[in-house]
């Protein structure tokens, strides 16, 4: 097991000067874990056997580091890693097929419990207000049975449930709003449920375009979902949408949609534009646009996820989904791409730590 590094700041000059000022004060040690600064990327594992795993990226790109969780606490995650969340000092990681969530120290990933009750096919956790809420698709073959799991942060386990509609996914909070994308589980679904976090319960639902794959909220507090549409394996194709929500009064405020045969996929915000996955691409459009962009920003990109940070854009690619992932770094600017990471098997969700 790795122990935390513990770095102790001692400045005699400055202790004798409170004390000859009679204002001494107590410095508590600086801890400050292995996995403090940089990037995390949940690997789902494969499929049907085997473990998921967190990699790890040092934020100055020299350390790279595989399964960490097996490394610091001896064991594995379990199948699949589907999602990691986070509160200001705890990491929750979420295997869907296991039906159980590891919480561990979010800067050195040792373990301090493990929620196995509760929990039918989890996916995506997020704490609001001292509370976990963590999205559960139940039985799959019932679409009346999925649920959000209410998650008592200081004893780990689940002390309620919210009852939604079916395939629950991602899931973000606006305040002691919560809002669920529903993109249908294995079939499709195209709600977004409304969660009084105070009360626990669905306030209202809001329709958008089939299957919403991914939400984020902009600077003034819109939400934006991106929904994939019907594919067309589907028998009854339907074209994705990128829809604006406001918050305020939780109404759709404007919808740009896609041809019927254009299937965007992720979502991300840099503060200023959004950024979304297209047939290999990446597209950038503002958030006060009213039409859809025409121009790549990225072209030939592999992204099974994506998200932008700080000027660069991240994507994974699954390659074969057999064996080991990989991380691409690019500049958003220059488009130029920087550095590419080997990751463990299925790379699905990138962080910042």
């Amino acid at each position: 097991m790795r122990l935390k590094n513990v770095v102790t700041l001692v400045a005699l000059g400055i202790l004798t000067i409170a004390c000859e000022s009679d204002d001494v004060k107590d410095f508590e040690p600086l801890v400050v874990g292995d996995y403090q600064s940089g990037i995390l990327v949940s690997n789902e594992g494969p499929f049907s056997n085997g473990t998921g795993t967190v990699s790890f990226i040092s934020d100055d790109f020299e350390t790279v580091e595989s399964a960490i969780y097996n490394q610091v606490n001896n064991e594995d995650l379990g199948n699949i890693v589907q999602s990691i969340g986070f509160t200001e000092d705890k990491a929750y990681v979420v295997a869907n097929n296991s039906n159980t969530i590891a919480v561990v120290d979010r800067f050195t990933f040792e373990k301090e419990a493990t929620i196995t009750t509760g929990l039918i096919n989890p996916r995506y956790f997020i704490s609001v207000n001292g509370k976990g809420y963590v999205t559960n698709w139940g039985d799959t073959g019932d679409d009346t049975d999925d649920f959000i799991a209410i998650i008592n942060l200081t004893t780990n386990t689940v002390e309620g449930t919210i009852p939604v509609d079916f395939g629950p996914e991602e899931i973000i909070a606006n305040a002691n709003t919560i809002y669920v994308a529903h993109q249908g589980a294995f079939g499709q679904n195209n709600t977004i449920s409304v969660i009084d976090a105070a009360l626990d319960q669905v306030a209202t639902t809001i329709t958008v375009g089939d299957v919403p794959k991914a939400l984020q909220l902009d600077a003034a507090n819109n939400l934006w979902v991106l929904s994939s549409g019907k594919p067309s394996f589907s028998g009854e194709e339907t074209a994705g949408s990128l829809a604006k929500i406001n918050t305020s009064t939780n109404a759709v405020a404007s919808s740009l949609d896609f041809t019927t045969t254009e299937h965007p996929n992720h979502l991300g915000y840099d503060g200023t534009n959004l950024y979304y996955t297209l047939d290999g691409a990446v597209y950038s459009i503002s958030t006060s646009a009213t039409s859809l962009p025409m121009e790549k920003t990225f072209d030939g990109i592999a992204a099974y996820a994506m998200t932008v940070k700080d000027g660069k854009l991240y994507t994974t690619d699954a390659k074969d989904f057999a064996s080991n992932g990989s991380l691409s770094i690019y500049d958003l600017n220059t488009k130029e791409e920087l550095m590419t990471f080997e990751l463990g098997i299925i790379p699905g969700g990138i962080y910042f730590n």
